[in-house]
């Protein structure tokens, strides 16, 4: 199949490439089905882009390097929902955002992505972390937590 995409042109990808959200994203409820891409200018990021809306895609990065004990406690409803079994890869992913030239990422509304499944959820945690991270960008293009 090819997608077309505002951010990365058209790109060549097979129906095994697709990740399905069963309930959409956080303000993208009817947007189900995206790729994820890498970032060519940053090892850290990579975009979760829309198979339908081509000028639709979220840069994501993963919290392990810049909060390793960072945890997302599953409820029965989001296992099932990611139809997640033992020997399932689960992905934990934050999204970026920026405002004037601060990096921030969502501690709120991680999404999570049953990769051998092909199936993510996001979800909003009602710990008492902050809802944006700042990040710094150093000069290979990687991240890290702002100090």
């Amino acid at each position: 199949m090819l997608v077309k995409s505002t951010r990365f042109g058209s790109i060549s990808a097979s129906q095994e490439d697709v990740i399905y959200f069963p309930t959409g994203l956080i303000g993208f409820e009817n947007t189900r089905h995206w790729l994820i891409l890498g970032d060519p200018g940053s090892p850290d990021v990579v975009w979760l882009q829309s198979t339908t809306q081509p000028q639709l895609a979220l840069p994501l990065v993963s919290p392990r390097k810049f909060l390793p004990d960072y945890k997302v406690s599953l409820s029965q409803r989001q296992v099932s929902a990611l139809q997640l079994r033992s020997t399932d890869r689960l992905f934990v992913l934050l999204v970026l955002s920026k405002t004037g030239k601060t990096l921030t990422a969502n501690l709120r509304g991680p999404i999570l992505v049953n990769l051998t499944g092909r199936l993510a959820i996001q979800t909003v945690v009602s710990d008492s972390l902050p809802l944006a991270l700042p990040l710094v960008q150093g000069q290979t293009g990687s991240l890290r937590a702002a100090a």
